[in-house]
């Protein structure tokens, strides 16, 4: 009896990794260091999440949909009563304050061909790589304020906010959703720090400390710059040629011989 609920124990708990895979992932930190940024959020690509729900000879994409958490559970909605997605965008929904926008639309990553993560390594590889295993959300700058951009908006998002991806897929020839993800755990972007918390000193000085080094760093300036003049002083006036000239025609006066005067 025991050993039944140890094996439904174990097929719980795969059930449960299962549901929690099939929701957007964060980039892991050896792929994408300094995730998430002030604007930004590096999220690994849906390799083999959707594989059941394709079939052969049809043709399916990825929608990236993007929401800020104090958006309402109601309005976490994607697709509407015909099961199509939503087209919102990032203005129509305030960046995600009102509901979920559409961040992004891709192909469906290859899961029979996945990238290979040892290939990181080499330098003319890792761009290629991890644009094939990573999307960044919220890395065009420009798409907002240009009047013929007509592609989907993955504008930057807001510093300090907490956010939530899902992935969904579409068959993009019936335009309909076939299969999506939960959406992903919570994700907060990075805090803009105050200029004035900025710790630009090693070692985390105070403010007298910097004083302090400010007017000994002074001081050394104009003892060595006094040193310096010094220096040039005495050098200069040793090479001065009209001191010289005056040695040389006093030495030549003293050995010249004087005229004796006649005993006449």
């Amino acid at each position: 009896m025991c050993s039944c609920w140890v094996v439904l124990a174990f097929c719980c708990l795969g059930l449960l990794c299962a549901d929690q895979s099939l929701k957007p992932q964060i980039a892991t930190p050896h792929l994408a260091t300094n995730n998430p940024t002030l604007t930004t959020v590096a999220l690994e690509k849906p390799f083999c999440m959707f594989d059941s729900s394709m079939y052969p000879n049809k043709s399916y994409a990825i929608y990236l949909y993007t929401m800020k958490e104090s958006a309402s559970a109601v309005s976490s909605l994607v697709t509407d009563d015909s099961s199509q997605p939503l087209d919102s965008t990032f203005q129509q929904t305030s960046g995600g304050q009102l509901g979920p926008y559409k961040a992004a639309l891709f192909n469906v990553p290859s899961c029979a061909s996945p990238p290979r993560l040892a290939d990181v390594g080499d330098v003319n590889k890792v761009s290629d790589i991890l644009k094939q295993y990573l999307f960044r959300v919220g890395d065009d700058g420009t798409c907002l304020y240009d009047p013929n951009f007509l592609a989907v908006c993955n504008p930057p998002l807001a510093p300090d906010t907490t956010y939530r991806f899902k992935y969904m897929l579409v068959d993009s020839t019936e335009g309909i959703m076939k299969d999506q993800t939960l959406w992903s755990d919570p994700i907060k972007t990075r805090r803009v720090k105050l200029p004035s918390k900025i710790d630009t000193w090693p070692g985390r000085r105070s403010g007298d400390m910097i004083v302090i080094t400010s007017i000994l760093s002074v001081l050394m300036f104009l003892l060595l710059a006094r040193f310096l003049a010094s220096a040039s002083s005495a050098i200069m006036g040793s090479e001065d040629p009209s001191a010289e000239t005056k040695h040389v025609s006093q030495t030549m006066q003293q050995s010249e011989p004087r005229p004796q005067l006649s005993s006449d």
